[in-house]
Formats: C-alpha cells, structure tokens, sequence
C-alpha cells in the first residue's frame, strides 16, 4: 500500500518539475543574450586559456557594479594561476558556484564556462558566459 502511495507521489513531483521547466524555458524565451568573456591570455591547454578578460562588460551596466565584476574576474584569474592545468575547470566551475550563490542569482545573473568555437579558426575556447536569469513573477499562483 504504501509503494503505491510512493509512486503516485513521484508522479506528482516529475509533472511539477516539467511544469516548473516549461515555465522557466518561457521566461528565458524573453531574457537577452548572455555577456561573453573572452580569454585574453597567452597560453591556453585544452581550449582554456590563462587569464580572461578584466575589462567592463557594458551590457552589464545597471545589473552589476563594475568593481564586482572585476573582483569576480580577478579571482577566476588568480584561480587559473594556482592550479594545475588538470584540475582547473573544475576548480573554476565551483569558483563560478560559488561566485554566483554569494551574489549573481541575487542580481539574476548566472556565470558559468562554456565551452564555444572560436570566432577566427576552427578551435575550441572555454569562456565566461554570463547569462540573464528571468525574474519568476511573484503574482503567479502556486
């Protein structure tokens, strides 16, 4: 008796996550084009390069103050300096976590490394997306 309960239970919970997907695809039909940050450095191993870009998106004007972005993209840079090339995109995606639990989902911005062709050749470079998270309308009802 208490199985089926169970998977009623899941039922229930896996069509709430694909209403709450469905909403959420929605929103993002409207939200703009995330920000790109570029690798600006020399080296790069794997797509990845050593430093990314430090200059002021303008898109982000009003969403975040500069200093916070470039406090942000001084400590993916610091972290692209300490590690060893082997463990560096982990260690900058949990950076970007953390990056974005402590203030972006706040601001409804979302960072994280995207892997993307490079614009001049045929390679793959990691960059920095920056991406517009939509604001969920308080008025909806549950």
């Amino acid at each position: 008796m208490m199985e089926d309960f169970d998977e009623i239970y899941e039922e229930e919970e896996e069509e709430e996550e694909d209403e709450d997907r469905a909403a959420e695809e929605q929103l993002l039909k409207y939200a703009p084009d995330p920000v790109v940050v570029r690798g600006s450095g020399h080296v790069t191993v794997f797509g990845l390069s050593n430093k990314f870009e430090s200059e002021f998106p303008s898109a982000l004007t009003g969403k975040v103050a500069p200093e916070e972005f470039k406090a942000s993209i001084y400590r993916v840079n610091s972290c692209l300096r300490k590690t060893s090339r082997k463990r560096t995109r982990r260690s900058l995606e949990k950076l970007l976590e953390w990056e974005n639990s402590r203030l972006y989902h706040k601001l409804c911005l979302h960072w994280k490394l995207s892997k993307r062709k490079c614009e001049t050749n045929n390679m793959m470079e990691y960059v920095i997306l920056i991406e517009f998270l939509p604001k969920i309308p308080i008025f909806r009802p549950d």
